[in-house]
């Protein structure tokens, strides 16, 4: 399984003063395989049923790109594009409110048997 590097943590900053150990937030291999995924015929079935439209997996072969890029000369645009991104992945991911609220503590009657349970058919 491949493993994701954190986008927002300190190696995704533009102030890094040493390039030459940072890391793309993602490994290469890993935007080949989401890009990969994303031009499956069945992402692209349940992408337009979900939402109506057909994906759009350009972003995933440009940052394929812009790591491949990174990885064989070190470009600092290269690694700008990566970070700007993957912040506005996290972005987008963030943006949605969570379906559920969650409980501080349980209900006071949680141990009590639910209505009608204890009757007996």
């Amino acid at each position: 399984m491949l493993k994701r590097r954190d986008a927002e943590g300190p190696g995704c900053k533009m102030a890094d003063i040493d390039d030459s150990l940072w890391r793309p937030p993602r490994s290469c291999e890993h935007y080949w395989a989401e890009w990969k995924h994303c031009r499956t015929i069945r992402n692209f079935l349940h992408h337009y049923y979900t939402y109506g439209e057909t994906p759009s997996c350009d972003q995933w072969k440009r940052d394929y790109q812009n790591c491949q890029e990174w990885e064989e000369n070190g470009s600092p645009e290269a690694k700008q594009f990566l970070c700007k991104s993957e912040q506005a992945r996290i972005l987008a991911k963030q943006k949605h409110a969570p379906v559920w609220t969650m409980r501080q503590s349980p209900p006071r009657d949680w141990h009590l048997p639910l209505p009608g349970e204890g009757k007996s058919k």
